[in-house]
């Protein structure tokens, strides 16, 4: 037997065991449970931790300040060179680190005790949707993966179908799952995607 109203209240019996239980509301987190002998046991639901929603690519912080870099720095691999054994890094702090083991003096650059201002990055293709300040991509890696995928050269190729990537971690993601999954279609015929097979 059971018995709910409109508002989300009501309570719930078994019918034969006499165990019923009574929720006061599905956005509530205390359970009341009533069984035969008539003892009442209540326990509490935990609600999992409020968590903070990032913004949706390409939908930037207004506060944020808009930086534009050219393709040429975006595309920029090793800028920063170790003088003594000529290893590239894309980072000077990782140059400075990697100066400790020449025993070279190094120094690690100190963040401001101010306010840290939030940044976004605008593509530097005039044409593309992120172009716009108001479209700007939330991160560094960010924006230089977008430019890649988007206006780069496609330098990895995949050995098992041709499928060419222009981020080598698309390329080693797509390399791990290509070819395993095959649809066959009436005829023999054998697909990548289920898609391809349906339109044969």
């Amino acid at each position: 037997m059971s018995n709910t109203t409109g508002d989300g209240t009501g309570s719930f019996s078994s019918g034969g065991g006499g165990d019923e239980v009574h929720l006061n509301s599905l956005a509530s987190t205390t359970v009341t449970a009533a069984n035969s002998n008539g003892s009442t046991v209540t326990q509490k639901l935990q609600q999992p931790p409020f968590k903070k929603k990032r913004n949706m690519p390409g939908n930037p912080d207004p506060s944020a300040d808009v930086i534009a870099l050219s393709p040429k720095t975006l595309m920029a691999t090793n800028r920063f060179v170790c003088e003594i054994c000529n290893k590239g890094f894309q980072r000077d702090q990782n140059l400075q680190l990697h100066r400790r083991g020449h025993n070279l003096p190094w120094k690690l650059k100190q963040r401001a005790s101010g306010e840290i201002r939030k940044r976004v990055y605008i593509c530097p293709e005039p044409s593309c949707v992120h172009h716009n300040p108001a479209r700007a991509l939330g991160d560094l890696t960010g924006i230089k993966k977008h430019f890649y995928r988007k206006h780069g050269e496609k330098k990895w190729k995949c050995d098992k179908c041709s499928k060419k990537y222009a981020v080598q971690s698309d390329w080693k993601a797509h390399f791990k799952t290509c070819g395993t999954k095959e649809y066959k279609c009436d005829c023999g015929t054998i697909f990548s995607r289920f898609v391809l097979s349906i339109n044969h």
